[in-house]
């Protein structure tokens, strides 16, 4: 599996827990209600990813270390 770096863009967050439901041991919401990434190894890729995509304001951006390619969401072309 790749490397993943995970981030959440706070200003698109609109706290509604679905990353939070799909990968609690990655996500959690902080002292504002924003979602964040307080353990990235906390789940296998295919749940931190299957998070990140149902993010319903696609918020959480997901990027192969190794590579430096955005896995999610996915740059417009």
């Amino acid at each position: 599996m790749a490397k993943l770096k995970t981030t959440v863009n706070k200003v698109k967050c609109i706290s509604s827990e679905d990353c939070v439901e799909s990968a609690p041991g990655v996500f959690r919401l902080d002292a504002e209600g924003k979602s964040e990434v307080y353990n990235p190894a906390g789940a296998p890729d295919a749940a931190i990813m299957a998070a990140a995509r149902a993010c319903p304001a696609k918020a959480i951006i997901v990027v192969d270390e190794e590579t430096g390619t955005q896995l999610f969401p996915p740059l417009k072309k």
